[in-house]
């Protein structure tokens, strides 16, 4: 007879009951359906505003509710205050529970990796990294073998063999290719190029030196050329969560094949709509094809917005839906209550300038602080106009960008001193140390640096003789080296001894040498955090400071400050009042953007950045009948992304003088 098997009835077990986080009621339903994926891989595309942080956060906290170790999961962002921030929020949902996530940047988890592994790859664990204006002087020693003083063809600058060789790195395209779209003008001399980037490449190892390219590069190299390193790594990873995957370059994308494992346990979150750094090097085609990368990739979408109006929204979807290459996506808001976005003409620059100030103290006049309101503009020169009126009329503002604390020559002569302290190979920084001191110049510090490449000149023990036919000053220098490698000083003890030995030095450089010494204080102070200096020039080089004291300081004792910055610089961020400026075909598109589809479709990103950084108030200005010198074209129309926009999405104003025949300035410019 036979048997009929009656099975018993699963019982599914709801972990809801057991998470200290109640997830479906903190999220909405699409964040809540991207926190509660659980292996495999996954891309989350993210809308701006829409809580893409909030998401990833709540993530880390639920694979550490459902048992896994935080230890094993790895979070990987553009900046390592990001992953800060993230991992705090994080572990106060959690009681701490995620202080263990390892999170950090690319480049910080390179360099941690890399400390570890680097004789595998032919360099010692004390390697130095060199930033960019320290890489542009390590090819501008090898640069000049390769001029031909007789050949009246123009070489590239050490700015330009840097970009090509950075570009190269990141895009993983050969010198050549780069060359030729980028820079057409050299490519009769991309053969003696590609030599010349080689020799520099070959002269980094030998001297125990990466830049912040090889950093990525060498990671790549260690992870496919090592394969019990690559089981190792991914055995203790088994978790990888990327932020802004919209970013990331070529090289990255392979690094995170590589990191996902067997598993495919990876999670990428980001915003195809806000790719809008190929600049860099990165690649658009990354998150477009990450589903691709592996074998059932389950995409999650997330669209609403909390940051704008639901006006500001729609003007913001109109932008992004003609993009030729898209996730489809549609942002909305609950926050209906708003005004249209104003796209406003002026007859010229100045007008555009005079209607900005006075908005300005408008908005302010009703309420909205000026630390509230932002002037966003495609290029760092479209705003001088409006800075000239601003001052006139006494409103404090701030600019993003210039100089960052870390690239200010006076830091860089100090960090030179103790990147010779940890890596006495380094001859970059020698040199750099050398050519301060006066009568040295080029040949005197390249003969010394030869003895440094051979060995002769050893901190631990330097040889009398040798630095006896060197300089007094070189002397008494090794000999201060010397004794601080040997020493049992702290980090900002040994900081603090080498700022005196500079002082001099520093005085004779810089007539404003007494600021630029408060910056020198706050150098020393931050070493007071570490206790080696290997760490120390680690997180300089891979996430340093970004202001001067002198930046710091207030000039006005008003707090309110405008923000002015490029629509680059004000990515991740956010203000109750945008204004973009110059919204002008020629200037934003700009001209050469004009010549390629990709450009062109970045230039709509950016654009589309812009406007979704407004909460409540946005205005789109535009100058008319501006000569364009370059193409010696009268610029007037306004841009393209912008042009045919319906009346029930935007307001269209004309700006004119009170005393104008047709004016009605007053009353129909007030829009807030």
């Amino acid at each position: 007879m036979k048997k009929l098997v009656l099975r018993k009835e699963k019982v599914i077990k709801d972990k809801s009951s057991t998470y200290k986080i109640n997830y479906e009621t903190d999220l909405n339903k699409a964040q809540y359906e991207a926190v509660m994926h659980d292996s495999g891989p996954a891309l989350v595309i993210a809308g701006a505003g829409t809580g893409k942080t909030r998401t990833l956060i709540y993530r880390l906290a639920r694979m550490i509710e459902d048992g896994n170790n935080p230890a094993s999961i790895l979070l990987l962002t553009f900046t390592r205050k990001a992953a800060s921030e993230m991992l705090r929020r994080a572990s106060l949902l959690l009681d701490g529970r995620c202080d263990d996530v390892a999170g950090g940047t690319f480049h910080s988890f390179a360099v941690q990796i890399l400390r570890y592994y680097a004789k595998l790859i032919g360099y010692e664990g004390t390697f130095s990294i060199l930033d960019q204006s320290d890489s542009e002087d390590a090819i501008n020693l090898l640069r000049s073998d390769y001029i031909d003083k007789s050949n009246p063809r123009r070489f590239p600058t050490k700015q330009t063999l840097q970009k090509i060789y950075s570009m190269s790195i990141n895009t993983r395209n050969g010198i050549e290719e780069v060359i030729g779209d980028n820079y057409p003008y050299f490519i009769d001399e991309s053969e003696k190029i590609q030599s010349l980037l080689l020799d520099y490449h070959t002269y980094k190892k030998n001297h125990n030196i990466m830049d912040y390219d090889d950093l990525l590069l060498n990671l790549l190299k260690l992870l496919k050329d090592n394969k019990n390193v690559l089981h190792t790594v991914n055995e203790r990873y088994k978790y990888i969560m990327v932020d802004e995957y919209q970013d990331t370059n070529k090289l990255q994308h392979e690094i995170v094949l590589l990191l996902a494992g067997p598993k495919s346990n990876v999670m990428a979150v980001g915003d195809d709509a806000q790719s809008i750094y190929s600049f860099r090097g990165a690649s658009y085609q990354n998150i477009m094809f990450f589903p691709e990368s592996f074998t059932d990739c389950k995409i999650y979408k997330i669209e609403e917005n909390y940051r704008s109006t639901e006006q500001i929204l729609n003007l913001s979807n109109y932008i992004i839906n003609d993009a030729l290459i898209k996730y489809e996506k549609k942002l909305y808001s609950k926050n209906l209550q708003g005004e249209l976005p104003a796209i406003i003409c002026s007859r010229s620059e100045r007008e555009q300038s005079m209607f900005l100030v006075q908005q300005i103290l408008e908005l302010r006049e009703n309420g909205v602080p000026l630390n509230e309101i932002a002037v966003l503009f495609r290029s760092g020169f479209h705003s001088f106009d409006l800075e000239i009126e601003l001052e006139k009329s006494n409103i404090p503002f701030i600019k993003f960008g210039g100089l960052k604390f870390i690239e200010t020559s006076h830091i860089k002569d100090l960090l030179a001193y103790l990147r010779v302290l940890n890596n006495p190979k380094d001859v970059i920084s020698w040199q750099r140390i050398l050519m301060l001191f006066d009568g040295i110049g080029p040949k005197k510090s390249k003969n010394f640096n030869e003895l440094v490449s051979r060995g002769s000149i050893n901190l631990n023990k330097p040889d009398s003789e040798i630095l006896r036919n060197q300089p007094p000053i070189v002397f008494e220098l090794v000999s201060l080296l010397s004794d601080l490698l040997n020493s049992k000083y702290t980090i900002s003890d040994k900081c603090a001894i080498l700022a005196e030995f500079y002082r001099p030095l520093l005085k004779n450089k810089h007539d404003d040498w007494k600021k630029r010494w408060d910056d020198i204080e706050t150098f020393i102070t931050i070493a007071e955090r570490y206790n080696n200096i290997q760490s120390f020039l680690n997180d300089l080089a891979i996430d340093p400071p970004s202001e001067s004291v002198s930046d710091l300081s207030p000039e006005s004792s008003d707090d309110e400050k405008l923000h002015l910055t490029t629509i680059h610089s004000a990515k991740g961020l956010e203000w109750q009042a945008v204004f973009l400026i110059w919204a002008l075909e020629g200037r934003f598109p700009s001209a050469k953007s004009v010549r390629s589809i990709d450009s062109i479709e970045e230039e709509r990103r950016l654009f589309y950045v812009a406007v979704t950084r407004a909460k409540k108030y946005l205005y789109i200005t535009y100058p008319t009948n501006i000569y364009d010198r370059e193409s010696g074209f009268i610029l007037s129309d306004v841009s393209r992304f912008i042009k045919d926009v319906p009346e029930e999405i935007s307001d269209r104003l004309i700006i004119s003088e009170e005393d104008d025949d047709d004016a009605d300035f007053l009353d129909n410019l007030s829009v807030n």
